[in-house]
C-alpha cells in the first residue's frame, strides 16, 4: 500500500517520509516493517506494513482539504472541559486520533485560550506540540519548508482571532426614512391642489370687491 517516498502521518507525531520498506523477522516471525522519518521531531518510526491502517497511518492530506482545515482554524471555539485534567486529556485524545480536523481544533481552541485567558505549563507544551504536527503535515500539503509552515498556521490563526465584522443595524434604519418618503411626498402633493383652490378663492373675492369700487366712482 504504501512505498518509499510516500508521504504520511503517523498519529501523535506528525508527517514523515516513508524512507525504508524491509522484510524483517521478530521473534521468528517474518514482517514487512515501514521506516518513516519524521523530520519535525528529528524521529524514525517503524510500523509493521500490514498493521499501517489498524495504528492510524494514513497519507498527507491535499490541497482541497486544507482549506477545511482553515475553516477549522477560524472559526469560533468549542467548549472544553473546565477542569485542567479533563480538558488536557480531551485534547490529547483528540491528537492521538491522528485525524488532522481534530488536531486542527484542539490548536484553535487552545489558540483561543491562551488569547483570553492564558494556558498552564502542560497546555502550553501541548499546544507547541500540536501546531508542530500541524505544521510537519501542512509543509507536505502546501509544499512548503517547515518554517514556512509554522509561519502560515500562525498567520491563519491570528486572522481566526481578529473579531469579525458585524452587519450594522444602522442600515436596516437607514432604509426605514425612505420607505416613509412616497407618503411625505403624497402630502406634498396633496397640499398644492389645496394651496391652489386657497389662491383661487382669494382671487374669486377680490373681483367683486373691484367692480363696487368702479361703480362708486360714478
Amino acid at each position: 500500500m504504501y512505498k518509499v517516498g510516500d508521504k504520511v502521518v503517523y498519529p501523535h507525531h506528525g508527517a514523515g517520509t516513508v524512507v525504508k520498506r524491509e522484510k524483517r523477522e521478530v521473534l521468528g516471525e517474518k514482517r514487512e516493517y515501514l521506516t518513516i522519518k519524521i523530520l519535525h521531531n528529528d524521529m524514525t518510526v517503524n510500523v509493521p506494513a500490514d498493521n499501517a491502517e489498524r495504528v492510524g497511518l494514513r497519507k498527507v492530506i491535499d490541497e482541497e482539504a486544507v482549506k477545511k482545515v482553515v475553516k477549522y482554524l477560524t472559526s469560533g471555539g468549542t467548549e472544553m472541559p473546565k477542569n485542567w485534567n479533563r480538558r488536557f486529556k480531551h485534547n490529547r485524545d483528540k491528537m492521538k486520533t491522528g485525524d488532522i480536523y481534530e488536531l486542527a481544533e484542539v490548536v484553535r481552541n487552545l489558540a483561543l485560550r491562551d488569547g483570553e485567558k492564558g494556558l498552564s505549563t502542560g497546555e502550553k507544551q501541548m499546544y507547541v506540540k500540536a501546531k508542530k504536527i500541524l505544521a510537519s503535515e501542512l509543509m507536505y500539503a502546501k509544499n512548503m519548508s517547515e518554517d514556512e509552515a509554522l509561519e502560515w498556521l500562525e498567520m491563519t490563526l491570528t486572522e481566526g482571532a481578529k473579531p469579525k465584522a458585524a452587519k450594522a443595524p444602522a442600515e436596516k434604519k437607514a432604509a426605514a426614512p425612505a420607505k416613509k418618503a412616497p407618503a411625505v411626498a403624497k402630502k406634498a402633493a396633496t397640499a398644492k391642489p389645496k394651496a391652489a383652490a386657497a389662491a383661487k378663492k382669494t382671487a374669486t373675492a377680490k373681483k367683486p370687491a373691484a367692480k363696487k369700487k368702479t361703480a362708486a366712482a360714478r
